[in-house]
């Protein structure tokens, strides 16, 4: 059973390696096809690669009547979640246009701190872990985006206000997560967000086949292995790995998104916001550290494809 353990946790790693990356391949594409269009495309090559993932499902629970791809229940939760995570993709993708890949990274991760405050308002204990979490994450927030004029940088800030559509996106899976099943769930969001980001992009943006062309990789990249592979390699490391392993194991993709940004783009976000970083991912790990009794499915939830 060791064994087991330590083979999901490096499943777990891979994936939070391939969401870490992902921020360096929406940095890549941004520079291509706009924020509505990179979205829509990948939502919608995300959507494919969970086909394989249904069908799976469909063979394994047989006895039970299939409802299609989707059911009512499926459906509409899909809806719903897909729309608040139309609203955070966009945040995110607009947010990395403008500002490095590991910022990106760090203060989307904010949402794990979030979610337990806004959990206050749903009747749920916050621990004092949680306050100190995110008092050492609100500081590190400081010097990783306020500037000495005590602005915010634009990028920055359409990051903090992703970060809370994270932070809803997570609570509304948790919501409708007992009883509607994770891969109708799943492919129900993916194409709700593909629809409603295509059809922005197609009255916003320009959506040139040159500029497509130009982003086919880093699309290839959040639709397959960002979306499709590590979201079944969480699903497969999940089944034996401690829920508190494995969040915090995921919390490790803001780690990623700064090293890919730092070996693939250059980018270096100096002393201070580094230091910025440091402050912020232990937040982040203190606010989960305890608190996964109660709360265990709401921490959880705080991993699923999410965002990459």
């Amino acid at each position: 059973m060791k064994n087991q353990e330590v083979k999901s946790n490096m499943l777990l790693m891979l994936a939070a390696a391939i969401w870490g990356f992902a921020f360096v391949a929406q940095r890549v594409g941004a520079q291509h096809v706009g924020a509505f269009t990179f979205n829509g495309v990948r939502f919608a090559l995300g959507s494919v690669s969970m086909l394989p993932l249904l069908l799976f499902s469909r063979n394994k629970h047989t006895e039970k009547p299939s409802g299609g791809v989707a059911s009512r229940t499926e459906l509409k939760a899909g809806v719903i979640a897909g729309s608040v995570l139309f609203l955070a993709v966009a945040m995110q993708q607009i947010g990395v246009t403008y500002t490095a890949a590991g910022k990106a990274a760090f203060i989307t991760g904010l949402y794990i701190v979030i979610v337990p405050l806004l959990g206050i308002f749903l009747k749920q204990r916050t621990g004092l872990n949680t306050w100190f979490g995110v008092v050492l994450a609100v500081i590190g927030l400081y010097f990783l985006s306020v500037n000495e004029d005590f602005s915010i940088a634009k990028g920055d800030l359409f990051e903090i206000v992703g970060a809370f559509f994270w932070a809803f996106h997570i609570l509304v899976i948790d919501y409708f997560a007992k009883e509607a099943d994770p891969y109708k769930f799943s492919f129900a969001q993916f194409v709700t967000c593909s629809v409603l980001s295509l059809t922005v992009a197609l009255f916003f943006e320009d959506m040139s086949m040159d500029g497509l062309y130009g982003a086919i990789i880093p699309i290839l990249y959040g639709g397959i292995l960002s979306a499709g592979i590590a979201y079944t390699l969480q699903i497969i490391g999940q089944k034996h790995a401690k829920p508190s392993h494995a969040a915090v194991i995921m919390s490790m993709e803001t780690v990623f998104a700064a090293l890919g940004g730092a070996l693939l783009l250059g980018e270096n976000l100096g002393g201070r916001g580094y230091l910025g970083c440091a402050l912020m991912l232990a937040g982040m790990l203190l606010a989960q550290f305890k608190g996964f009794g109660k709360n265990t499915k709401v921490q959880q939830s705080c991993i699923d494809i999410k965002k990459q």
